[in-house]
């Protein structure tokens, strides 16, 4: 955890408001495998990290609630009565978004003072935004007692997206965000929304990340697409959700469907198979299989679920060329963002300015790299 940024928020909260705030941790997750089928109902593998959102928050007398994004030096102050959602893209909608969920289940909470700023890099697909949302519904379970549960939150928080934000994510984010455990990763059923932890010993290895500094704007209108299509898919075989369906299954509606949503279903189908049998490598201490499901992962959202692109592709490739790099894919929503990279330990710093090099040759621009360790999930800092 970064205690400069905690000392930071810290600091100008108090400098605002003159009072001692409460302090939240809530942390961004990777996702080892398991790549758009939290919506599917299906499993995925995500583990919390040591970059987050960090918030201070209290109980304000004032008649109307003020938050304060230090990272972008903005603040809006809001009332708690008709509260509608802002422009697109605004970060304002996530916290809005929150306290309308919450009043939408009768909870009572009165005007609010947060400050807010985190280490996440920003479109990494390290999911900043559950970060926020759970650190806001934590925060003001906490300040005015409102009696949720962590089940509670992250489905106030994945609402808030759907409905302020405009993204019909699924529960993985905010789930790993708030019920994540140091050093271990969830195996995530989607539809129980249960986990099972796995302790992450990988040895003589491990996992790099590579952000390529890109963010293309299809990202969001194309996550909401691919997820009506699985919908509609689903609602063809008859099933609740394509967690429930087989290849087989998928074959009997193939003259139904256009070859290109025939493929998107059987990446999903396929994910969630390659997702179960990950965790079963990881148990069994089997990084070279899981090395290779991680590897299968990006190559169906490449060429199956088409979600990745050509800064992401080339890092893969890149990995693949480095015989001591297990396994590498785009993690995320896609369209940019960061690869997740299963190296050795010794070929690490090698593999790092390799990959560095060849990127900023290839597209002109630098990419960036971050170690980082697995975390506990949403927190009140002491």
């Amino acid at each position: 955890m970064n205690k400069e940024l905690i000392k930071t928020i810290r600091a100008r909260f108090k400098t605002k408001f003159n009072l001692e705030p409460m302090m939240i941790f809530s942390p961004g997750r990777i996702n080892i495998i398991g790549e758009h089928t939290d919506y599917n109902d299906g499993f995925v593998f995500p583990a919390a990290v040591d970059k987050g959102i960090v918030a201070a928050i209290q109980k304000s007398e004032s008649d109307v609630s003020i938050a304060c994004a230090s990272d972008k030096n903005e603040i809006i102050e809001f009332s708690l009565k008709n509260l509608k959602p802002m422009a697109q893209g605004s970060w304002q909608n996530y916290i809005l978004g929150v306290v309308s969920e919450i009043q939408n289940r009768s909870k009572k909470i009165g005007n609010f003072n947060i400050v807010f700023g985190g280490d996440i890099p920003g479109g990494a697909g390290m999911s900043s935004s559950a970060a926020l949302e759970n650190s806001v519904v934590f925060g003001l379970n906490e300040v005015f007692n409102l009696g949720l549960s962590k089940h509670d939150m992250i489905l106030i928080s994945q609402k808030a997206e759907h409905n302020y934000v405009g993204v019909k994510c699924g529960i993985m984010d905010q789930y790993a965000s708030m019920f994540g455990i140091e050093n271990n990763a969830l195996l995530l059923d989607c539809r129980t929304v249960k986990s099972k932890p796995f302790q992450i010993d990988f040895k003589d290895h491990e996992l790099i990340l590579i952000n390529t500094n890109v963010k293309h704007s299809l990202s969001d209108s194309a996550y909401n697409d691919r997820r009506s299509v699985c919908e509609s898919i689903s609602e063809l075989l008859k099933v609740k959700a394509l967690r429930d369906a087989t290849e087989y299954d998928l074959e009997t509606v193939k003259d139904q469907v256009t070859p290109e949503n025939y493929q998107k279903a059987l990446y999903v189908i396929q994910e969630n198979d390659r997702a179960v049998k990950a965790s079963k490598a990881m148990g069994a201490g089997d990084l070279i299989t899981l090395g290779k499901l991680i590897y299968g992962s990006h190559e169906g959202l490449q060429n199956q679920y088409k979600v990745s692109c050509d800064e992401l592709d080339f890092l893969v490739a890149q990995a693949k060329l480095n015989g001591r790099v297990l396994g590498a894919r785009m993690m995320g929503g896609g369209f940019g963002g960061c690869t997740i990279n299963l190296v050795a330990k010794n070929e690490s710093e090698n593999f790092k300015i390799q990959a560095a090099k060849a990127y900023k040759a290839k597209f002109n621009k630098a990419c960036s790299i971050y170690d980082v360790k697995l975390s506990n999930g949403t927190h009140i800092i002491k």
